[in-house]
């Protein structure tokens, strides 16, 4: 640029534009003139740098505004919930990703590496345009932030409310292993009831029932429950049945009782044989003689889900022999009864048939074992259409069949190391030897083969 200052100023102010008029031979300029400052070489040459300079400047320009449109751009990552941040910059030639059409001069929108108008960028639930400089994404799609807690923010089971987010922000809840029951951290300790049998929590909408000994039963596991000792008898034939079925018929008349909760804690720390008993202990196969508590009536459900009118009186209890009694806590649904009566029948059959100290992980395991099998074999009658299956009474409905899977699962998944681990130790053997074979291992060695 100096060069052409120096073409259009001249040499002198006082000398610009001053040309000799005595002219010797034409076309001859006046010597003193400023246009005899710079030949055409010189000219050529100061234009072709003024050209440079003014294309040096242009390139800097052009880094300036990419370098400001780029520091406009917001470059924060998505967050746990999925957040994105929506930048806004200046407009160019380029093709909305919504509407597909050019996109003008004004403000557009980056972001999911495309450019949008403004109108064009909407939430994929509520259809609306987002806003929000932050939005969240699932599978590609765009949400409000609101639409998407509403869509995939995980509620609680029990109260219903959003399960709110712990100090460090994530998401915290409870979950069952089994019926996948989602619930908020704080209901392991507010008192929420769960269900003494399927181990549910209870839910504001639905209301359970209490029994006499404070438990709660939700309304499926009520659905099929044993409330007192004449209503089990049935059951308590179908499950000597089932032993004589396989070869392992019980002959003595041994009594069976329902009891409270409270008869049957007195009762166990009667016992003298140090048997190991589950934490809520369900059943007892009794072999002291004893008076006890136990239920004749069924009791009423009145206002409030509640129970009364029960029944209750003393029974003497004299030993004939190894075995005095069976005892199971009433108000259970029918599959878990059976599989206490099973487990407890276990008990007698061994101390009948001459099995003595044994390890309470070997005895609590084969006790497991059977229990386990009455109870497959009672949801697969149910799943069958065959009319042995109508006759017994299987499990009904879905409800019915899914509550007696939970029941054995959890015998496969106790994590007690002699109900647990006795029980995978025994059906082990016993799904490679065979019942029969496993038990006349145990009876000689004390031992699973």
């Amino acid at each position: 640029m100096k060069w052409l200052e120096r073409i259009f100023k001249g040499a002198s102010p006082s000398r610009i534009g001053e040309y000799d008029t005595r002219f010797e031979d034409v076309g001859r300029h006046n010597k003193d003139s400023p246009w005899d400052l710079c030949g055409d070489e010189d000219l050529d040459r100061a234009i072709a740098l003024s050209l440079a300079e003014e294309e040096e400047r242009l390139s800097k320009d052009e880094d300036l505004a990419r370098a400001l449109q780029e520091s406009m751009q917001l470059r924060g990552r998505p967050s746990h919930d999925n957040s994105v941040p929506v930048q806004f910059v200046s407009s160019r030639r380029r093709v909305c990703e919504g509407c597909k059409k050019e996109i003008g001069f004004g403000r557009y929108l980056s972001c999911m590496d495309a450019l949008w108008h403004p109108n064009c960028f909407r939430c994929h639930a509520c259809n609306e345009p987002i806003t929000e400089l932050e939005f969240s994404m699932v599978s590609n799609c765009p949400y409000h932030k609101t639409c998407y807690k509403k869509l995939y923010h995980p509620k609680c089971d029990v109260c219903k409310d959003f399960i709110p987010a712990n100090r460090t922000g994530l998401i915290e809840y409870r979950a069952h292993p089994f019926w996948g029951q989602k619930y908020c951290p704080t209901h392991e300790y507010d008192s929420t009831p769960r269900c003494c049998s399927c181990e549910r929590v209870e839910s504001k909408d639905v209301q359970y029932i209490s029994l006499e000994d404070k438990r709660k039963l939700c309304l499926e596991c009520l659905h099929t429950s044993i409330m007192d000792t004449g209503e089990c008898q049935p059951l308590y034939h179908e499950i000597r049945d089932f032993f004589e079925g396989m070869q392992m018929k019980i002959k003595q008349e041994i009594p069976m009782l329902l009891v409270e909760r409270q008869a049957l804690n007195e009762a166990v720390e009667s016992e003298r044989d140090g048997q190991h008993h589950m934490p809520e202990t369900r059943g007892l196969c009794l072999s002291e003689e004893q008076t006890v508590n136990t239920i004749f009536k069924r009791p009423r459900i009145v206002a409030g889900n509640r129970f009364i009118d029960m029944r209750i009186g003393p029974t003497k209890l004299t030993r004939h022999c190894e075995v005095t009694a069976i005892l199971v806590l009433y108000g259970l649904p029918r599959l878990l009864t059976g599989s206490i009566l099973a487990h407890e029948l276990m008990h007698a059959w061994l101390r009948l048939n001459g099995f003595r100290n044994l390890l309470p992980e070997v005895e609590e395991g084969i006790c497991q074992v059977i229990a386990h099998m009455w109870l497959e074999s009672e949801v697969m009658a149910g799943s069958s259409n065959s009319s042995s299956s109508k006759k017994s009474k299987a499990p009904r409905t879905p409800a019915d069949k899914k509550l007696g899977e939970f029941f054995l699962h959890q015998i496969a998944n106790d994590s007690s190391p002699i109900y647990g681990s006795g029980f995978r130790a025994g059906h082990s053997s016993m799904m490679q030897y065979g019942l029969k074979r496993t038990l006349d291992h145990i009876k000689y060695t004390g031992r699973f083969p």
